[in-house]
């Protein structure tokens, strides 16, 4: 972006009302995206997440240390863009969703697998009207088009910036209907989080985890949890 220098230049951070939404100012230039649009967002309350990260900056700006405005710069410069196509390819994982595809053995994952996995798939069909079924192994499944088609439509329905953070919900567990149970409420996001580790985690608990494993763990959790906190900022529910 155009004032994404390498070192701090500005004193004051600003957040204004704008045609379409809330910017965010820099002694009071308005902050770009790298694609050179203006960095406008939906609400205010994600507005001055953005503007926090821009204020914490110390001398150097960190890219990394800035999870906020890297989505946003993402739902206007890709997503938008890329609408549909990022809406049938999040549409996809219903077809080949983690919910759906069951263990053989041992009985004590399998017993994990259904007793956490079976009352969000009920729910799914409850309250979407979106019945999966499930298999064991890792053939694949034929899910029933309706089911699909509406799972697509629940997707596609979403704004650029919505879906940038479902994006990740959903490609960081492989479950559309995890993701969805979060959107919807159904699910607190560190219990999706935890469903969708039930494999991981069964396999530590026979054979010992490390240390670099448990690193890489935490990271994809914090990232999965901002992925929700950018959900529910984006749609003023945060």
């Amino acid at each position: 972006m155009s004032d994404w220098t390498a070192k701090r230049f500005w004193t004051e951070v600003n957040v204004s009302e704008t045609n379409g939404g809330f910017g965010i100012a820099l002694d009071g230039r308005a902050v770009k995206t790298p694609a050179k649009a203006a960095l406008v967002v939906p609400t205010r309350a994600l507005a001055e997440k953005i503007a926090a990260e821009w204020d914490a900056v110390d001398k150097v700006v960190n890219p990394e240390t800035m999870p906020f405005t890297r989505s946003a710069n993402a739902a206007i410069d890709k997503v938008a863009e890329q609408h549909t196509e990022v809406a049938h390819l999040l549409t996809e994982y219903g077809g080949s969703d983690l919910l759906c595809y069951r263990a053989e053995s041992p009985a004590e994952l399998v017993a994990l697998q259904m007793a956490g996995w079976d009352p969000v798939l009920q729910w799914a069909a409850d309250a979407l009207g979106a019945p999966l079924v499930t298999g064991q192994g890792i053939l694949p499944i034929s899910q029933p088009e309706s089911s699909l088609a509406r799972l697509g439509e629940l997707v596609a329905q979403q704004d650029a910036f919505s879906l940038t953070g479902f994006h990740d919900l959903v490609a960081m567990t492989g479950s559309l209907v995890l993701a969805l149970a979060v959107t919807h409420g159904q699910l607190k996001p560190n219990q999706a989080w935890d469903l969708s580790r039930i494999d991981e985690d069964w396999q530590i608990s026979q054979w010992g985890d490390d240390d670099e494993a448990l690193a890489v763990a935490s990271r994809k959790r914090s990232a999965f949890l901002h992925a929700d906190t950018f959900c529910r900022l984006a749609r003023n529910t945060g």
